[in-house]
Protein backbone atom coordinates (compact mmCIF):
# COMPACT_ATOMS: atom_id res chain seq x y z
CA UNK A 1 0.00 0.00 0.00
CA UNK A 2 1.29 3.55 -0.87
CA UNK A 3 -0.06 7.57 -0.27
CA UNK A 4 0.93 10.05 -2.24
CA UNK A 5 0.84 12.92 -0.04
CA UNK A 6 0.51 15.71 -2.88
CA UNK A 7 -1.46 15.11 -6.31
CA UNK A 8 -3.41 17.93 -8.37
CA UNK A 9 -5.85 15.82 -10.57
CA UNK A 10 -6.66 17.22 -13.63
CA UNK A 11 -10.21 18.24 -13.36
CA UNK A 12 -11.71 21.35 -12.23
CA UNK A 13 -9.98 24.95 -10.88
CA UNK A 14 -6.76 22.95 -10.81
CA UNK A 15 -6.67 22.72 -15.02
CA UNK A 16 -6.43 26.51 -14.87
CA UNK A 17 -2.72 26.25 -12.92
CA UNK A 18 0.37 26.85 -14.41
CA UNK A 19 1.58 23.29 -13.51
CA UNK A 20 -1.42 22.24 -16.83
CA UNK A 21 -1.60 25.62 -18.96
CA UNK A 22 2.30 25.22 -18.90
CA UNK A 23 3.12 21.79 -18.72
CA UNK A 24 5.74 21.38 -21.31
CA UNK A 25 7.62 23.92 -19.21
CA UNK A 26 6.58 22.25 -15.83
CA UNK A 27 7.98 18.83 -17.63
CA UNK A 28 11.40 20.61 -18.51
CA UNK A 29 12.25 21.85 -15.26
CA UNK A 30 12.26 18.67 -13.15
CA UNK A 31 10.67 15.11 -15.13
CA UNK A 32 12.80 15.84 -18.47
CA UNK A 33 16.04 15.83 -16.38
CA UNK A 34 15.12 13.35 -13.94
CA UNK A 35 12.89 10.31 -15.95
CA UNK A 36 12.98 11.67 -19.38
CA UNK A 37 9.71 13.25 -19.50
CA UNK A 38 5.75 13.01 -18.08
CA UNK A 39 3.56 10.35 -18.47
CA UNK A 40 0.14 10.42 -20.86
CA UNK A 41 -1.85 10.80 -17.47
CA UNK A 42 -0.33 14.18 -17.22
CA UNK A 43 0.56 15.47 -20.55
CA UNK A 44 -3.32 14.70 -21.89
CA UNK A 45 -4.77 16.11 -18.77
CA UNK A 46 -6.31 12.85 -18.27
CA UNK A 47 -8.32 12.05 -14.90
CA UNK A 48 -8.82 8.34 -15.90
CA UNK A 49 -5.40 7.80 -16.90
CA UNK A 50 -4.71 9.01 -13.57
CA UNK A 51 -6.78 6.88 -11.37
CA UNK A 52 -5.92 4.38 -13.60
CA UNK A 53 -2.19 4.66 -12.51
CA UNK A 54 -2.54 5.03 -9.00
CA UNK A 55 -4.40 1.68 -8.92
CA UNK A 56 -1.36 0.23 -11.05
CA UNK A 57 1.17 1.57 -8.75
CA UNK A 58 -1.57 -0.01 -5.56
CA UNK A 59 -1.99 3.83 -4.04
CA UNK A 60 -4.62 3.48 -2.18
CA UNK A 61 -4.63 7.02 -0.72
CA UNK A 62 -4.08 10.66 -2.30
CA UNK A 63 -3.95 13.87 -0.86
CA UNK A 64 -5.26 16.64 -3.13
CA UNK A 65 -3.37 19.89 -2.52
CA UNK A 66 -5.59 23.14 -3.22
CA UNK A 67 -3.76 26.50 -3.10
CA UNK A 68 -5.46 30.19 -2.61
CA UNK A 69 -3.56 33.20 -3.74
CA UNK A 70 -4.01 36.69 -4.27
CA UNK A 71 -3.64 35.54 -8.53
CA UNK A 72 -6.62 33.59 -9.90
CA UNK A 73 -5.25 31.82 -12.23
CA UNK A 74 -3.16 30.01 -10.13
CA UNK A 75 -5.67 29.05 -6.87
CA UNK A 76 -8.18 26.59 -6.29
CA UNK A 77 -11.55 26.49 -4.64
CA UNK A 78 -11.74 24.74 -1.37
CA UNK A 79 -15.30 23.75 -2.62
CA UNK A 80 -13.71 21.84 -5.49
CA UNK A 81 -11.30 19.55 -3.25
CA UNK A 82 -14.08 18.42 -1.25
CA UNK A 83 -16.37 17.62 -4.66
CA UNK A 84 -13.17 16.00 -5.55
CA UNK A 85 -12.73 14.05 -2.09
CA UNK A 86 -16.63 13.12 -2.24
CA UNK A 87 -16.72 11.73 -5.87
CA UNK A 88 -13.78 9.73 -5.29
CA UNK A 89 -14.66 8.29 -1.70
CA UNK A 90 -11.88 6.70 0.40
CA UNK A 91 -9.24 7.60 -2.30
CA UNK A 92 -8.82 11.27 -1.67
CA UNK A 93 -8.13 13.86 1.42
CA UNK A 94 -8.32 17.39 0.72
CA UNK A 95 -6.06 20.11 1.82
CA UNK A 96 -7.74 23.29 0.72
CA UNK A 97 -5.91 26.70 0.39
CA UNK A 98 -6.20 30.17 2.14
CA UNK A 99 -5.37 33.35 1.13
CA UNK A 100 -4.30 35.73 4.16
CA UNK A 101 -4.59 39.31 3.01
CA UNK A 102 -6.44 42.44 4.99
CA UNK A 103 -8.89 40.55 6.70
CA UNK A 104 -7.56 38.09 8.93
CA UNK A 105 -10.58 37.18 10.32
CA UNK A 106 -11.83 35.61 7.56
CA UNK A 107 -8.95 33.87 6.98
CA UNK A 108 -9.58 32.14 10.32
CA UNK A 109 -13.01 31.75 9.23
CA UNK A 110 -12.20 30.18 5.68
CA UNK A 111 -9.99 27.90 7.72
CA UNK A 112 -12.79 26.54 10.31
CA UNK A 113 -14.88 26.42 6.91
CA UNK A 114 -12.60 23.94 4.96
CA UNK A 115 -11.85 21.75 8.50
CA UNK A 116 -15.22 21.90 10.15
CA UNK A 117 -17.59 22.14 7.29
CA UNK A 118 -15.81 21.18 4.26
CA UNK A 119 -14.00 17.94 5.85
CA UNK A 120 -11.02 18.77 4.63
CA UNK A 121 -7.46 17.62 6.53
CA UNK A 122 -5.82 20.80 6.45
CA UNK A 123 -4.84 24.37 4.73
CA UNK A 124 -2.54 24.91 2.55
CA UNK A 125 -0.60 28.68 3.01
CA UNK A 126 1.59 30.16 0.54
CA UNK A 127 3.10 32.99 1.58
CA UNK A 128 5.88 33.68 -1.10
CA UNK A 129 3.05 34.07 -3.61
CA UNK A 130 1.38 36.59 -1.95
CA UNK A 131 1.18 40.40 -2.59
CA UNK A 132 3.66 41.87 -1.43
CA UNK A 133 5.43 38.87 -0.75
CA UNK A 134 5.81 37.31 2.94
CA UNK A 135 7.56 34.82 4.97
CA UNK A 136 6.29 32.29 6.57
CA UNK A 137 6.68 33.52 10.41
CA UNK A 138 4.79 36.74 9.21
CA UNK A 139 2.80 37.71 12.50
CA UNK A 140 -0.59 37.98 9.99
CA UNK A 141 -0.49 34.12 9.82
CA UNK A 142 -0.03 33.41 13.11
CA UNK A 143 -4.04 33.35 13.60
CA UNK A 144 -4.29 31.09 11.02
CA UNK A 145 -1.26 28.83 12.49
CA UNK A 146 -3.42 29.02 15.80
CA UNK A 147 -6.61 27.77 14.74
CA UNK A 148 -5.45 25.51 12.63
CA UNK A 149 -3.46 23.77 15.69
CA UNK A 150 -6.40 24.02 18.04
CA UNK A 151 -8.28 22.00 15.53
CA UNK A 152 -5.43 19.81 15.19
CA UNK A 153 -5.38 20.19 11.20
CA UNK A 154 -2.18 19.95 9.29
CA UNK A 155 -0.61 23.72 7.68
CA UNK A 156 1.34 22.74 4.40
CA UNK A 157 3.59 24.59 2.36
CA UNK A 158 5.43 24.46 -1.32
CA UNK A 159 8.80 25.98 -0.21
CA UNK A 160 11.50 25.19 -2.82
CA UNK A 161 13.97 27.78 -5.04
CA UNK A 162 10.66 28.89 -7.25
CA UNK A 163 9.23 30.25 -3.85
CA UNK A 164 8.91 34.32 -3.62
CA UNK A 165 11.22 37.25 -5.29
CA UNK A 166 14.38 35.91 -4.25
CA UNK A 167 15.18 32.21 -2.93
CA UNK A 168 15.49 33.56 0.88
CA UNK A 169 11.92 32.79 0.43
CA UNK A 170 12.70 29.32 0.94
CA UNK A 171 14.88 29.39 3.45
CA UNK A 172 14.05 27.52 6.15
CA UNK A 173 14.93 29.57 8.86
CA UNK A 174 11.17 31.13 9.32
CA UNK A 175 9.51 27.37 9.33
CA UNK A 176 11.89 26.67 12.45
CA UNK A 177 10.87 30.10 14.54
CA UNK A 178 6.85 28.97 13.37
CA UNK A 179 7.84 25.69 14.69
CA UNK A 180 8.71 26.77 17.50
CA UNK A 181 5.83 28.76 18.14
CA UNK A 182 3.01 26.58 17.40
CA UNK A 183 5.17 23.19 18.95
CA UNK A 184 1.87 21.21 18.41
CA UNK A 185 0.82 22.54 14.90
CA UNK A 186 1.25 19.71 12.36
CA UNK A 187 3.35 20.82 9.66
CA UNK A 188 4.10 19.62 6.25
CA UNK A 189 6.70 21.37 3.75
CA UNK A 190 6.77 20.43 -0.01
CA UNK A 191 9.61 20.31 -2.03
CA UNK A 192 10.99 20.30 1.30
CA UNK A 193 12.94 23.89 1.21
CA UNK A 194 15.15 22.37 -1.68
CA UNK A 195 17.55 23.22 -2.45
CA UNK A 196 18.22 24.03 1.43
CA UNK A 197 18.29 20.38 1.84
CA UNK A 198 21.07 20.15 5.04
CA UNK A 199 18.98 23.11 6.21
CA UNK A 200 15.69 21.37 6.02
CA UNK A 201 17.11 18.18 7.60
CA UNK A 202 18.22 20.29 10.61
CA UNK A 203 15.00 21.95 11.31
CA UNK A 204 13.11 18.61 11.24
CA UNK A 205 15.74 17.55 13.26
CA UNK A 206 15.00 20.61 15.86
CA UNK A 207 11.10 20.61 15.73
CA UNK A 208 9.44 17.29 16.10
CA UNK A 209 6.46 18.38 14.42
CA UNK A 210 7.58 19.15 11.09
CA UNK A 211 7.19 16.44 8.18
CA UNK A 212 9.46 16.68 5.17
CA UNK A 213 8.09 16.06 1.83
CA UNK A 214 10.48 16.19 -1.22
CA UNK A 215 8.43 15.06 -3.50
CA UNK A 216 10.20 15.06 -7.20
CA UNK A 217 12.94 16.70 -5.84
CA UNK A 218 13.47 13.80 -3.98
CA UNK A 219 14.28 11.35 -6.36
CA UNK A 220 17.65 13.05 -8.11
CA UNK A 221 18.16 16.64 -7.47
CA UNK A 222 21.36 17.89 -5.97
CA UNK A 223 21.43 16.94 -2.32
CA UNK A 224 18.57 14.72 -2.24
CA UNK A 225 20.48 11.73 -0.08
CA UNK A 226 20.75 13.44 2.43
CA UNK A 227 16.76 13.38 3.05
CA UNK A 228 17.45 9.42 2.78
CA UNK A 229 20.26 9.48 5.30
CA UNK A 230 17.83 11.55 7.56
CA UNK A 231 15.40 8.77 7.14
CA UNK A 232 18.17 6.14 7.66
CA UNK A 233 18.28 7.69 11.16
CA UNK A 234 16.23 10.48 13.11
CA UNK A 235 13.65 11.18 10.36
CA UNK A 236 12.17 7.84 9.39
CA UNK A 237 8.60 9.02 11.44
CA UNK A 238 8.34 12.44 9.25
CA UNK A 239 9.73 11.63 5.79
CA UNK A 240 6.91 11.36 3.12
CA UNK A 241 6.41 9.96 -0.56
CA UNK A 242 4.13 11.82 -3.06
CA UNK A 243 4.68 12.63 -6.65
CA UNK A 244 3.85 16.13 -6.68
CA UNK A 245 1.60 15.40 -10.21
CA UNK A 246 2.05 16.66 -12.84
CA UNK A 247 4.83 17.70 -12.39
CA UNK A 248 6.24 13.63 -11.49
CA UNK A 249 3.94 10.93 -12.85
CA UNK A 250 3.01 8.96 -10.10
CA UNK A 251 4.62 5.85 -11.04
CA UNK A 252 7.70 7.20 -12.15
CA UNK A 253 7.91 8.87 -8.66
CA UNK A 254 7.41 5.34 -6.68
CA UNK A 255 9.96 3.89 -8.73
CA UNK A 256 11.99 6.50 -7.90
CA UNK A 257 11.62 6.50 -4.39
CA UNK A 258 12.11 2.66 -4.58
CA UNK A 259 15.82 2.62 -6.02
CA UNK A 260 16.94 4.89 -2.99
CA UNK A 261 19.30 3.48 -0.54
CA UNK A 262 16.58 3.18 2.79
CA UNK A 263 17.38 0.77 5.79
CA UNK A 264 14.91 -2.19 5.52
CA UNK A 265 11.95 -1.02 6.97
CA UNK A 266 11.94 3.13 6.53
CA UNK A 267 10.73 2.54 2.71
CA UNK A 268 7.71 1.08 4.09
CA UNK A 269 7.10 4.48 6.48
CA UNK A 270 8.31 6.48 4.09
CA UNK A 271 5.52 5.58 1.05
CA UNK A 272 2.91 4.78 3.48
CA UNK A 273 2.67 4.55 7.33
CA UNK A 274 4.00 8.21 7.94
CA UNK A 275 1.07 9.55 6.12
CA UNK A 276 -1.58 7.09 7.19
CA UNK A 277 -0.74 8.10 10.95
CA UNK A 278 -0.49 11.91 10.12
CA UNK A 279 -3.80 11.28 8.44
CA UNK A 280 -5.67 9.55 10.92
CA UNK A 281 -6.00 6.77 8.41
CA UNK A 282 -5.92 3.29 9.25
CA UNK A 283 -2.21 1.20 9.48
Amino acid sequence: MIIDFRVRPPVKSFLSLSIYTQIDWVESLVAKPLVGGLPPSAKERSLPKLLAELQECEVTHGVVWGRTVPDPRESTTNEDIAAIVAEHKGLFSGLGGVCVGQDIGAAVTAVETAITKLGLKGITVEPGFHQPPLYADNPKFYPVYQRCQELGAIVAFTMSALLGPDISYSNPEAMDRVAADFPTLKIVVSHAFWPWVAQSCGIAFRRPNIYLLPDAYGIGMPGYLQWVEAANTYLQDRLLFGSAFPVLGVKQGIEGYQQLPYKAGVLEKVLYRNAAKLLGLSA
